[in-house]
């Protein structure tokens, strides 16, 4: 399916990421990156809202879903300009995580092209302590991925939400174990230290930017919203209260209510 804004030729080659659009042909363009391992059936429980609004275009970033694999030694730009080929005119974007990092490199690449910005649960300028428990992370997916997997899950969602959720709660696990091994690897790659790439750029940004986060959130914490609001000019952070990682599953009427407000197109945010 076309993406949402490819409205006629284009000079730009064609993407090769999976991708499918949602909502009015008359609303303004939306695009929804997920993070590191997941894929864009993330974004399942926002979707109503945000395409009432917009036309929303839901992507699979390469070594995820159905896009193909990602090689070792991607980097945040590779990742990025694959986005870049779905887009036509300005857009709103919104990345959670890995997605939140690609679209700063997006913002910074191609600022004509980016008409908001909104980063849900980012990284940003990690700390010594920060980068050395990303490191370990990823030395565990190396050794044994389903532990991995596991431990990420047990820090997304808590006990009382996987107590309610226990389907949900298996579904994200079974999205992390079902991604290409390499490609989460060389992905991770980016996740762990793109931020450190990105934070002398992060200054030339020109779209609105929000950063938002859970205050529960212990790897996309609060403190790197408000650094991410003090770096990116006119930029605001906003925390929701009592949530952690997974914002678009956990709070997803908080989270659109959020995103609608910053683009224009909904009541302020709670």
């Amino acid at each position: 399916m076309a993406a949402p804004g490819v409205r006629g030729a284009s000079t730009q080659e064609p993407s090769p990421l999976a991708h499918e659009s949602h909502g009015p042909g008359h609303g303004s363009d939306l695009v929804l990156l997920h993070g590191v391992g997941l894929d864009r059936s993330m974004w399942q429980r926002c979707l109503p809202a945000l395409a009432t609004r917009h036309r929303v275009t839901v992507v699979d970033l390469r070594g995820h879903g159905a896009s193909p694999a990602a090689a070792a030694g991607v980097t945040v730009g590779d990742l990025a300009g694959d986005v870049a080929a779905l887009l036509d005119g300005p857009t709103h974007l919104v990345g959670f995580s890995l997605g939140a990092l690609v679209a700063q490199q997006l913002a910074v690449a191609h600022p004509e092209s980016v008409a908001s910005l909104t980063l849900v649960s980012s990284v940003a300028d990690r700390s010594a302590q920060e980068r050395s428990a990303v490191a370990g992370r990823r030395r565990l997916a190396a050794e044994d991925f389903a532990v991995s997997a596991q431990a990420a899950v047990d820090r997304w969602i808590g006990p009382a939400w996987r107590a309610r959720e226990p389907a949900l709660t298996e579904a994200v696990l079974g999205t992390l174990l079902r991604t290409d091994r390499a490609s989460y690897l060389a992905c991770y790659d980016v996740f762990a230290t793109a931020d450190a790439q990105l934070w002398p750029q992060l200054p030339r940004i020109t779209a609105p930017t929000l950063a938002v986060t859970g205050s529960e959130d212990p790897g996309s914490t609060p403190e790197m919203s408000r650094r991410l609001a003090a770096r990116i000019p006119g930029a605001r952070a906003t925390v929701v209260p009592g949530a952690r990682h997974l914002l678009p599953l956990e709070r997803p009427d908080d989270l659109t209510a959020t995103i609608l407000a910053h683009t224009g197109q909904g009541a302020s945010p709670p």
